[in-house]
């Protein structure tokens, strides 16, 4: 099932994403929550969801997506918890090394974006890149999980793109402030639920695309730490509570490694693209 937030009229909604139209939560004989969020955090009405969707009928009313307007996939998530270098490739053009921990920083939820919306290139810095990355969206409360069990705890999976401010990031050893400017976390289009995909995600191809030329090339199973390793070292520490994010790194091609530097510019166009999870596309605005 792919799922998405969006406003329509200006009133904010979630729905089921059929091919080309959504069919709003609303328009289901079912009682269901509010927001994506909500439903995510009661496995009994999305379990409820589920069993509907699966005997759906053809004749239920929907919406064009020419109607709607994408929001971020979760506008609010409690964590949205990042890794760094762990991709080989990526780790080497930055002249890095992969550690036997995973490099982790946060984002703020006031740094994300939807599918469609300006990522922005703010007034005090030009070195705007690109990171194509996996999001990982916890469904269940999680603490002490082992790595066999770890994807139990997942919900779902989707796009992001990591957009970083090279210079903000390396002005101190935390990287932070580089990846928390306003409008440059894309995330989105939808959010698809574990089963339409290979357990963690693993095997998909990854790339990133700037006005419509690959940047980025490679496929999940190049990750050092994968989606269950990685939920398992997180959750001895803090826990995981559903709709939070794991945003999973990004491969190598990036745009600070390139001779000479690739920036994203305004009138750009980026597309991260990640095989069965969908294709996340912003234009780049001033």
């Amino acid at each position: 099932m792919r799922l998405i937030s969006y406003l329509e009229k200006g009133v904010s909604s979630w729905g089921v994403l059929d091919g080309a139209r959504v069919i709003p939560a609303n328009h289901l004989a079912l009682n269901l929550p509010a927001t994506l969020g909500e439903l995510i955090a009661n496995q009994e009405a999305f379990g409820q969801l589920s069993q509907y969707w699966f005997h759906r009928s053809s004749e239920i009313a929907g919406l064009s997506l020419q109607d709607v307007v994408f929001l971020p996939v979760l506008q609010r998530p409690g964590k949205i918890i990042c890794l760094g270098v762990n991709y080989v490739d990526h780790a080497k053009e930055g002249g890095n090394q992969i550690g036997e921990y995973p490099a982790v920083f946060l984002r703020c939820a006031t740094s994300l974006l939807a599918h469609g919306s300006p990522l922005q290139v703010p007034s005090i810095s030009d070195k705007l890149d690109f990171e194509a990355e996996l999001a990982v969206v916890i469904g269940r409360t999680t603490r002490n999980v082992s790595q066999h069990d770890a994807l139990d705890c997942v919900f779902g999976y989707s796009c992001f793109n990591d957009a970083s401010l090279r210079d903000y990031q390396r002005k101190t050893s935390q990287w932070t402030i580089g990846k928390n400017f306003d409008a440059t976390g894309a995330f989105g289009p939808c959010l698809v639920t574990k089963d339409e995909l290979p357990p963690g995600c693993l095997g998909l191809h990854i790339e990133s695309r700037l006005n419509g030329k690959v940047m980025q090339s490679a496929n999940t199973a190049d990750m050092a730490f994968g989606v269950a390793h990685t939920i398992a070292l997180l959750s001895q520490a803090m826990t995981l509570e559903p709709g939070d994010v794991i945003v999973m790194g990004t491969p190598g091609g990036v745009g600070y490694a390139r001779t000479p530097p690739v920036w994203m510019k305004a009138g750009d166009t980026i597309e991260v693209e990640i095989e069965g999870v969908g294709v996340l596309s912003n234009p780049i605005t001033a």
